[in-house]
């Protein structure tokens, strides 16, 4: 059990049976409509549970670094969100509609969010040869089954200071460019 962070397939994205999306879909399709701007559709070949990562390690570190590094409104956008889509917003958006965790959903644009998470990754000095075998858990093992620590001490720096704010620095940078690399939307679970 947990929290996971995980990306939607289209079939499941506008369903509207129980494991779908589709009360989400229609609210967010409502909200872009009524900016002027178009639909968000989720592409055919993104099946979903390509992208999976399980919340474990502490965020004290993490909300400390983001409130260092981040506005308020700065951090509202990366941490705030309940879904994360391929879209350019201004701000975020919250919709009228229950998420896995709370009574509303907040949406955010995965540029917006990729642009602060690679901010934080910079102030920290994240290495760039985190694990990127697009599999499953694969952030989540690295930090948690040692593989981080011996990288830490091989390559020292202030992102080892602190790996459970690392571990979610990577999270959410690597969140982000899967929502853009794919066109699928990322929530939690």
């Amino acid at each position: 059990m947990g929290v996971y962070l995980v990306d939607v397939g289209a079939a499941d994205w506008r369903a509207e049976d129980e494991g779908g999306y589709g009360e989400i879909a229609s609210a967010l399709d409502a909200e872009l409509s009524g900016r002027g701007l178009p639909r968000y559709e989720v592409p055919a070949q993104c099946r979903g549970l390509e992208f999976e990562e399980k919340l474990s390690p502490s965020m004290d570190g993490f909300v400390e670094l983001c409130r260092a590094q981040l506005t308020r409104d700065e951090e509202e956008t990366l941490c705030g969100w309940s879904v994360l889509v391929p879209i350019p917003l201004d701000e975020t958006v919250e919709l009228p509609v229950g998420s896995a965790y709370t009574d509303t959903t907040v949406v955010a644009g995965a540029p917006q969010v990729l642009d602060l998470a690679q901010r934080l990754a910079a102030a920290i000095g994240l290495p760039p040869m985190l694990p990127v075998s697009h599999m499953n858990l694969d952030l989540t093992n690295w930090f948690l089954d040692g593989r981080a620590e011996r990288t830490a001490a091989a390559r020292p720096g202030p992102w080892a200071d602190d790996l459970d704010a690392a571990f979610y620095v990577a999270l959410y940078v690597r969140a982000a460019q899967h929502s853009l690399r794919r066109g699928c939307p990322i929530l939690f679970s």
